[in-house]
């Protein structure tokens, strides 16, 4: 059957109206995928230009940290050098060695004796570790907001590796930061309690029983006024018996 005129131009005037929609549909689409473009365009120009700049940021920002640590260490070294050189009676220097890697600082200390480095894990048979480990600790405490931390530290036989002879001064160097430093400190030992009696505020002496179980002795408490240095809020010395 043959379409008359009217027909025809009925089944024009639908597909003409069909094809407009699809070409508004297209508009629409086409000028999203354009938004979608320039969008995605600025943001490439952005991490373009942070890329570029990240290379500085990243130099600066290791700069930073070493001028904002910096005089921290150096304050470190001189106060542990200090120790070192106050307990040993040696010319020894703490340094440390800084390095920023991924955005953090490293930190390693070692020992000079003129110009010579030493590992401060085997210098000394151990006893730098002992003086450095104690110091550290002392300078990270220090450094806590005492309205969230209790200023208090236990130190547990690091005098294991000094020579019986060193443990007095090791002793009265500790009391002496604490004091300053208004830090309690509990301080365990296997030496003999004359070593560091005089810098204590109270001795304690730990004896194994086999009936009862352990007991506490008080070996001598008194006022901080009578002793040489007075630091240790409470100090502990741990004996056996046979």
């Amino acid at each position: 059957m043959e379409l008359t005129g009217q027909e025809d131009w009925r089944t024009l005037a639908r597909e003409r109206q069909e094809l407009t929609r699809r070409l508004d549909r297209l508009s629409g689409v086409a000028e999203g995928r354009v938004r979608e473009f320039l969008s995605a365009r600025d943001t490439l120009a952005t991490v373009t230009e942070f890329l570029d700049m990240s290379p500085r940021v990243a130099a600066r920002l290791e700069e930073l940290t070493r001028e904002l640590f910096g005089a921290v260490l150096d304050e470190i070294e001189t106060d542990l050098t200090h120790a070192v050189r106050e307990i040993l009676g040696q010319d020894r220097k703490v340094v440390s060695r800084r390095d920023v890697k991924n955005n953090r600082l490293h930190i390693e200390f070692e020992m000079e004796q003129d110009g010579r480095a030493e590992d401060i894990l085997t210098g000394q048979g151990g006893s730098v570790c002992n003086i450095l480990s104690v110091g550290l600790r002392l300078i990270a405490l220090s450094q806590l907001d005492p309205g969230a931390h209790r200023p208090f530290l236990v130190l547990d036989e690091q005098d294991c590796w000094l020579r019986p002879d060193l443990v007095s001064g090791f002793v009265r160097l500790i009391a002496a930061i604490a004091e300053r430093l208004d830090l309690q400190v509990l301080y365990i030992s296997h030496h003999p309690v004359d070593h560091f009696a005089n810098h204590a505020r109270r001795v304690f002496a730990l004896r194994p029983g086999r009936e009862n179980g352990p007991r506490l002795d008080i070996l001598s408490e008194r006022p901080a006024d009578v002793l040489d240095l007075p630091g240790f809020a409470v100090t502990a010395a741990a004996e056996t018996e046979e």
